[in-house]
């Protein structure tokens, strides 16, 4: 075997295969230009076509190596598909970011079922039914990391947003309990828990509120670092827990949020 035989790819995640929910915007799609970058083949999967597509020929524009898919993360026919498709494409699968979600702004009273299903389908069922098809890849191979979306609202309440907080709380523990499971098959699952961040997604929830569409992004200044967090600085916690620096964490849920659950001067 030659010296170039034994060289690791270069790049935090190289010769990694990556699986990305919702990534065609917001922080799914920086997690996937970061990870591309750390020498990760990067599966993009959104609900969005049009999205997936352009994330990923933004990742091949710069020489890294993807492949768009289109699925609706709660159906269970679509999460299979995802993961038979990377296995066919790359042969393996080593971290899977359960990142797609939604939020709903309103209090129990005001919540319609209609807008509870969705909440529960899009940002929990979703991390059940990849989860089901990726845990018995990962372990064929070796093991994997799995990181799973939560939210500083998983770990305290928050004002008119109840379906959102109990997803997220379900998340969290939810990530803890496969993190028991699997963790004899050398799969780690942590979950990260973002304040708010600048994305579309916040500036519709304050179109939900009734507020100013920067409204929550002027809102972080009362925070301890006194603004909102970037897309790219939660795509920077997600490449720790999904890379071999943190061989020795699972079950765990970081929180991401400029002090904001640290509490008030």
């Amino acid at each position: 075997m030659t010296e170039k035989n034994l060289t690791k790819p270069a790049g935090e995640l190289g010769g990694k295969v990556a699986l990305i929910t919702g990534a065609g915007s917001g922080i799914g799609r920086a997690t996937a230009l970061l990870f591309a970058q750390e020498g990760a083949q990067v599966v993009v999967c959104d609900l969005n076509a049009e999205s997936a597509a352009a994330t990923a020929r933004e990742i091949e524009s710069t020489g890294g190596v993807a492949l768009a898919l289109q699925a609706n993360v709660a159906v269970a026919a679509d999460c299979q598909r995802s993961v038979a498709q990377t296995l066919a494409r790359f042969g393996r699968l080593d971290v899977l970011f359960n990142n797609a979600g939604i939020t709903r702004r309103a209090n129990v009273v005001d919540t319609s079922e209609a807008d509870w299903d969705a909440v529960m389908a899009v940002n929990v069922k979703s991390i059940f039914l990849m989860s089901k098809y990726a845990v018995p890849v990962m372990a064929e191979k070796g093991g994997g990391s799995i990181i799973n979306s939560g939210s500083g609202w998983g770990l305290v309440g928050g004002k008119d947003a109840v379906s959102y907080c109990a997803s997220k709380g379900a998340v969290v523990n939810m990530t803890r309990a496969m993190a028991v499971d699997h963790g004899p098959q050398r799969i780690r699952v942590n979950s990260v828990c973002p304040g708010d961040t600048d994305t579309a997604m916040l500036r519709n929830e304050a179109h939900q509120l009734g507020l100013a569409e920067l409204a929550l992004v002027e809102a972080g200044n009362a925070r301890p670092l006194m603004r909102v967090g970037q897309a790219q600085e939660i795509a920077q916690v997600v490449l720790f827990l999904a890379s071999d620096r943190s061989s020795f964490v699972t079950g765990s849920a970081y929180v991401v949020d400029g002090g904001g659950l640290a509490g008030s001067a």
